[in-house]
């Protein structure tokens, strides 16, 4: 089965309304899809449906807790009667608290699994709901180098998606056996230029950013975008610093622990104080009412990277194989000339 996106597609895309979310809704926009966008702040969707009008396609914004099932449901059911089946369902939507674990409320862990975790389980459920009778649809989690490794400071983010890595592992295998047809893939994340570090609740002394390097959302909204319409790989592996964390997380995890006690409390911190009044979106959205649209990108787009030549090489692999192969033989025949002119 080919898989595509055009101006045919019908995608939903939860967490729609700033960050990686919101350059994802914009990028599936550009391919003309009419694409509805699920978040909880009425300012982030208004600015994520002009993003995806302007893009050239058609939005459908609707203000939704991913964290309630009843909800996505009746979110999902409005999709296909407004929009038509959909092809591709895009889960991004999350919460999160950054501070050391014993700092992190029962009822804040509680709210961040919920969202998190839970959010991908009722968007997957809903999508699966309508792609199985058809055998066939597109299912893409935007997961993280955190679904592998944990870090300090976000225990709470880390566990929903270590919990998504096996929903993922569990749902594939299931799918594989029963209905080959529909797909789930994956996409691990690096650090992201996203508005979440204005607005996720921290108790840590300074600002938060992304542990370094960071990577500007266009590019992980590139990814998703090419998951879903590449879905038979498990999963996708963005930027360097995924490819190495996860490697080394693999053969000297001990060596690891260490090296993020010592380095990830300050690399997750900025020189500047936290303000007083920072906004919070765990229990309510940054962005409601009179709110403040952030859109897709943080505040460090004078350092974060605009491309990733990891990514581009992932999605180019038969041009690299051939290039590789290609210095291969040209490597053996000017060894083979240096003999014959002995």
């Amino acid at each position: 089965m080919k898989y595509g996106i055009d101006s045919g597609s019908v995608v939903v895309i939860t967490g729609a309304s700033g960050g990686i979310g919101r350059a994802t809704a914009r990028a599936f926009g550009g391919r003309g899809a009419k694409v509805a966008l699920l978040a909880r702040g009425e300012e982030g969707l208004d600015g994520a449906a002009a993003d995806v009008e302007k893009a050239g396609g058609r939005a459908l914004p609707l203000s939704v807790d991913v964290a309630d099932n009843d909800r996505v449901e009746e979110a999902a059911q409005r999709v296909e009667d407004e929009l038509g089946p959909i092809d591709a369902w895009v889960n991004v939507a999350f919460s999160s608290v950054f501070a050391p674990f014993w700092e992190i409320e029962p009822d804040e862990f509680k709210r961040i699994t919920e969202v998190t975790y839970l959010g991908y389980v009722n968007g997957t459920r809903a999508a699966l709901k309508r792609m199985i009778p058809r055998d066939r649809g597109v299912i893409v989690q935007c997961g993280s180098a955190l679904a592998y490794r944990g870090i300090p400071l976000q225990s709470g983010y880390c566990g929903a998606k270590h919990a998504i890595q096996g929903l993922h592992d569990s749902l594939r295998a299931e799918l594989l056996h029963e209905h080959p047809n529909v797909r789930v893939t994956m996409v691990e994340m690096p650090g992201v230029n996203t508005p979440q570090f204005n607005w996720v609740l921290s108790r840590l002394p300074r600002r938060a950013q992304p542990v370094p390097p960071i990577y500007q959302p266009e590019i992980a909204a590139n990814a998703l975008l090419y998951a879903a319409e590449h879905p038979r790989r498990r999963e996708y592996w963005v930027g360097g610093s995924t490819v190495g964390t996860l490697i080394a997380n693999k053969f000297a995890a001990g060596l690891l622990d260490r090296y993020l006690a010592r380095t990830a409390f300050k690399s997750q911190q900025t020189e500047q104080r936290t303000p007083p009044d920072q906004a919070a979106n765990l229990w309510e959205p940054a962005d409601g009412a009179g709110g403040h649209d952030y859109g897709a990108h943080g505040r460090f787009d004078d350092e974060a990277h605009p491309r990733s030549p990891q990514l581009w090489a992932t999605q180019h692999k038969y041009l690299v194989g051939a290039a590789t192969a290609g210095a291969a033989a040209t490597g053996a025949a000017v060894g083979a000339a240096k003999l014959l002119r002995r």
